[in-house]
């Protein structure tokens, strides 16, 4: 790696490639003075054409200080947009040896780009706040594109006070059991058995796309997620025979059970099989199942057949309460005409617990030698 020409230093990017006659050369961008330049040790072409050039006479000497006037001023340009594009990049560089996540990356870095392409002063925190202010996006949006500036200005050693912004967070949308069999049965072998674990582990998409070999048990049936997104908690998740099916049929090529493709990659393919069979099959709803509506779909059921949030909120690996608290919601919503009564059985023979099992029954406590089952009327 060589240093820059400008502060010597050894903290460079490598930013695109420059296509000269001689072949291709790679271009670098300074970390410290956000200097620009070619590798060196690589000489250009001179041109073949006539370097002599008459100047017009009718260029006066006040048109030519105007002329390197000009100049002058898109050179300056073309510095600050340069410093500009260095301390981008620094930032995103900052955000990661921070540990944030690579989407949180991803998403501060889009935001801080917003505010370049609108043109906006991102050393005046006053200009700043009012393009957000005046901005025509969501509240959401121009939260995350605060934060963004927030942590930018920490990074250079500066403050703000970070206008307030409050996120609106929508209802999922929560489908049917059917429209997500029908969903599973019209796409791809690999990306049925995928849509099927989100239904069975309401795991999240890149838990299960993270999800190796070793933790799947074939004769447990139970699926182990040991890299959870978001600070969530590992777990393991029970599965049904139609799970252990699927998986055993998929080809063992690499570490992780469903390959190694990116997020995007997964989500453009299951994007393009989803509006395939919801054409298909005359049903536009199926265009609004996302990845993680397999998730709001099984916290919202389980909660249903449990009505226990700390069981629901243990299988979705929250570390609080409030999350799992949406899916009270939610159940409350769309089962309010239900009765939430149930049938209590108590027993002690082992035969009977074996019937009350198989009719549906499940097992809740045992107090004074007895066992206690119930099941929703």
């Amino acid at each position: 790696m060589p240093s820059c020409p400008e502060c010597g230093s050894m903290l460079l990017y490598k930013d695109g490639s420059r296509y000269t006659s001689e072949g291709q050369v790679q271009r670098y961008l300074c970390r410290q003075c956000s200097y620009r330049f070619s590798e060196p040790g690589k000489s250009y072409k001179q041109s073949q054409t006539n370097t002599k050039r008459q100047v017009c006479e009718l260029l006066t000497e006040d048109s030519k200080n105007l002329s390197a006037t000009e100049l002058k001023t898109v050179a300056g340009e073309r510095k600050d947009a340069a410093d500009l594009k260095g301390k981008l990049v620094q930032f995103a560089w900052h955000l990661q040896k921070q540990n944030y996540t690579p989407d949180t990356v991803r998403d501060y870095s889009v935001g801080m780009r917003a505010l370049v392409r609108n043109n906006v002063d991102v050393g005046d925190p006053e200009k700043v706040k009012e393009f957000l202010v005046g901005f025509k996006r969501s509240e959401t949006y121009k939260h995350v594109i605060a934060a963004a500036y927030t942590l930018f200005l920490k990074m250079q050693g500066q403050t703000w006070e970070q206008p307030l912004f409050r996120p609106c967070r929508k209802l999922p949308f929560i489908p049917q059991e059917r429209e997500l069999d029908d969903l599973i049965a019209g796409v791809g072998k690999k990306t049925a058995a995928f849509l099927e674990t989100l239904k069975q582990t309401g795991a999240r998409m890149g838990e299960i796309s993270r999800l190796t070999w070793d933790c799947v048990d074939i004769e447990r049936k139970a699926v182990t997620i040991n890299n959870p997104e978001k600070n969530g908690v590992p777990r393991i998740l029970n599965v049904n025979d139609k799970l252990v099916n699927m998986l055993g049929t998929l080809p063992r090529k690499s570490e992780y059970v469903f390959g190694s493709d990116s997020k995007s990659t997964r989500s453009s393919l299951y994007y393009r099989e989803r509006k395939k069979v919801a054409y298909k099959l005359g049903n536009p709803r199926l265009r609004k199942i996302g990845l993680h509506t397999f998730r709001h779909w099984r916290a919202t059921m389980m909660y249903h057949e449990t009505r226990d949030p700390a069981l629901v909120m243990e299988a979705l690996g929250h570390r609080s309460i409030t999350t799992t608290m949406l899916y009270i919601h939610l159940e409350k919503a769309l089962f309010k005409t239900e009765n939430s009564s149930f049938q209590v059985k108590a027993t002690k023979e082992a035969e009977e617990v074996k019937g009350l099992l198989e009719v549906g029954f499940e097992y809740v406590c045992e107090k004074d030698g007895l066992m206690f089952f119930r099941k929703r009327k």
